[in-house]
């Protein structure tokens, strides 16, 4: 399946082509190497294999699949290939002769974490420079011997020449995020007095040996990529000058034909996998210097490359050659595909939530997608290429939130006939309210996508309409999809405090929820407290937004910190860091006592002290209650229920329910 010919597009550098050691990439789109975590037993299978190929399909002009461990001290997580087994060359040759055949490059990414390992997963000491501590866990490292050095550069080797056995076309060496070779490269970490330490020279023996080595026994017309990352947080790790002069060492020998750069480090996660929280297009500084400085690598921006526009400015402004459009790419797999037919209005963004992605991935699940629930489900759900349906058939979907407008969405691209129904004035239901808190602005961009889609796909769309359950039943459509979401608990029901049914004092007013708050039906005066069950956007993002406003806001959780939900997304930290700024108090382990209409008593788990916290206004962010007015049955009608009709969830069991349902029907 080719990639047609790029003459209607408004991105003309992002899609010229590129040649890479006698490699021609069809574009400059690079689906980039991260942890999918979608082994079998260790074993590459269909649901990786169609994920990568889906991107592949999708247009990307070269596919850098998952970092492999090249040791058994470099397990990291529970869905890591196997290590040092030729076991998987077969199966992985599947997935490379699809991924070609689909017209993309497809490289293999090698790793080894170093002194940041996961005891609870690779059950061996941490192998590192100078036996630092780990980042990832609690555990110290064990500094190598001679010996256990060439131990580790001939693992990297054979790691290397099992991937073209395999079939991969090239290998991407990882000295990011201060892994094995940042440490042997970053002076704070290599400590060592031998050969493989002190000097720059020494300092990056290790890795000049080991790319040596690789072109060595791949061959010339193998292609090896080299992937760091820039961070500022800390003084001790590597600045721009220190990585320049590094790379240009390494570039000087020949054998390093790309350079991708991403952002952060173990020491700084929160900028690796960006989330909203941050800005776009963050490498690019670093990108710009070596885009001077290298003579034969070239050179990939990675991290906060969210869109096709930024990719654009990137390529066009000489700030990079290649773009590595991660999350953009999973969750809109078609993404180049569509700017190559000069329809980008059509890619579906990526909203930078990290909550199925890397917020799977850190609890060790393999990685999915918010608005993309077909991710690593490919093999099971086709990707984002519908069948069409053996019967179009008229259906009724009551509820345009995320569930309802992805049934609609999907039905319809099968060609069924349909029609959305929907109480409010506007589309996205609790979701788009979600969009109205500081910096999820591109929540409401895809609340616009889901707009033109139905647009497109010819489905009849009625705001402002509240069906009664004998609507629904007269209604001629054969098919019902009920997603009518949730509504706040007005009751002030604690979960800690379950022998409570309501919070003491709620029926003197001025208590309210987040919903309200973001409608701004809320009245509230100077002082606010947020009751926060949550520890997520729901609750953090409304006292973030109250802050913004000049409210004098305290938030109040029974969790061990605020946000805790979050910590899964990476963002947790920078969201208190913004409310300690903007001067929101923040009290953790602590329950609402009683409300008394101008403040509220709270008191500690931990201690049982009481204090009460004057305020002109309660905003409660604790559980939903489901909405569904309508009977069990009806008849005549095949009925589907979805989304938090069914139990109130995170908007990722919407969409992922919407897209589910579309696909049966």
């Amino acid at each position: 399946m080719g990639q047609p010919e790029a003459v209607m597009t408004q991105h003309p550098r992002l899609m010229s082509p590129l040649q890479l050691r006698g490699h021609r990439l069809r574009n400059r789109i690079v689906f980039g190497a991260h942890t999918a975590n979608m082994s079998d037993q260790g074993m590459p299978g269909p649901r990786y294999g169609k994920y990568l190929l889906e991107r592949a399909l999708g247009g990307a002009a070269m596919v850098v699949a998952e970092p492999v461990p090249v040791h058994r001290t470099g397990v990291l997580t529970r869905g890591n290939f196997l290590h040092s087994d030729d076991a998987v060359i077969p199966a992985f040759r599947t997935i490379t002769d699809e991924v070609k055949a689909a017209g993309a490059v497809i490289i293999q990414q090698l790793y080894h974490i170093g002194a940041h390992g996961d005891s609870d997963l690779s059950f061996a000491p941490h192998w590192s420079p100078s036996g630092g501590p780990s980042y990832h866990d609690s555990d110290g490292s064990h500094a190598m011997t001679g010996a256990e050095v060439e131990e580790l550069l001939e693992a990297h080797v054979a790691a290397a020449v099992r991937a073209k056995a395999a079939g991969f076309q090239g290998v991407e060496v990882w000295a990011a995020y201060h892994s094995l070779l940042d440490q042997f490269w970053t002076p704070w970490s290599n400590q060592r007095t031998d050969q493989w330490g002190g000097s720059l020279e020494g300092r990056t023996r290790f890795s000049r040996t080991l790319i040596e080595r690789v072109r060595r026994s791949c061959g010339d017309d193998f292609v090896v990529g080299l992937a760091v990352s820039y961070s500022e947080a800390y003084e001790v790790t590597l600045g721009a000058e220190a990585l320049c002069e590094i790379l240009d060492l390494h570039d000087r020998t020949g054998h390093v034909d790309y350079v991708t750069v991403g952002a952060g480090s173990y020491l700084e996660f929160e900028t690796i996998i960006p989330p909203f929280t941050h800005g776009e297009k963050l490498t690019t500084p670093l990108t710009q210097q070596l885009k001077g400085l290298l003579k034969h690598a070239v050179v990939t921006s990675e991290a906060g490359v969210r869109t096709p526009e930024n990719g654009e400015a990137i390529i066009a402004s000489g700030l990079a050659d290649l773009v590595s459009i991660v999350r953009g790419q999973i969750a809109d797999p078609y993404l180049a595909r569509k700017v190559a037919e000069g329809r980008p209005e059509d890619v579906r963004g990526c909203i930078s939530c990290n909550q199925m992605c890397w917020g799977r991935r850190s609890r060790d699940y393999w990685i999915s997608c918010l608005v993309n629930p077909s991710a690593g489900r490919e093999f099971e759900w086709g990707g984002d290429r519908f069948s069409p349906a053996v019967e179009a058939k008229g259906v009724l979907v009551v509820g345009a939130g995320p569930a309802g407008l992805e049934a609609a969405r999907v039905a319809a691209e099968r060609g069924h006939r349909v029609e959305i129904v929907e109480a409010q004035p506007v589309v996205g239901g609790q979701f788009r309210l979600a969009g109205m808190q500081p910096r999820r602005g591109q929540i409401l961009e895809l609340m616009d996508w889901y707009e033109r889609q139905v647009d497109r796909l010819g489905v009849r769309l009625l705001l402002n309409t509240f069906l009664e359950a004998g609507e629904v039943a007269a209604h001629p459509a054969s098919v019902v999809v009920l997603a009518t979401g949730s509504l706040p608990d007005e009751t002030g029901f604690q979960r800690w405090v379950p022998h409570l049914a309501a919070l003491p004092g709620i029926e003197a007013g001025g208590v309210w929820s987040p919903e309200a708050v973001l409608r701004r039906e809320a009245r509230l005066g100077d002082a606010v407290v947020v009751y926060d069950e949550g520890g997520n956007w729901r609750g953090v993002g409304t006292a973030w937004a109250l802050a913004e406003q000049g409210k004098r806001v305290t938030i109040v959780t029974p969790e061990a910190f605020v946000g805790k939900e979050l910590a899964r997304t990476a963002a947790d930290g920078v969201v208190r860091r913004r409310l300690g700024a903007l001067g929101v108090r923040m009290l953790a382990e602590h329950r609402l006592v009683r409300w008394h209409g101008n403040g509220v008593t709270v008191r500690s788990f931990l201690s049982g002290e009481e204090e009460v916290i004057p305020a002109s206004g309660l905003v409660m962010a604790t559980t939903n209650r489901a909405l569904d007015p309508f009977p069990e049955t009806v008849p005549g009608k095949v009925l589907h229920r979805i989304g938090d009709c069914q139990a109130p969830r995170l908007a990722a069991y919407a969409f992922h329910e919407g897209r589910k349902v579309g696909l049966i029907i």
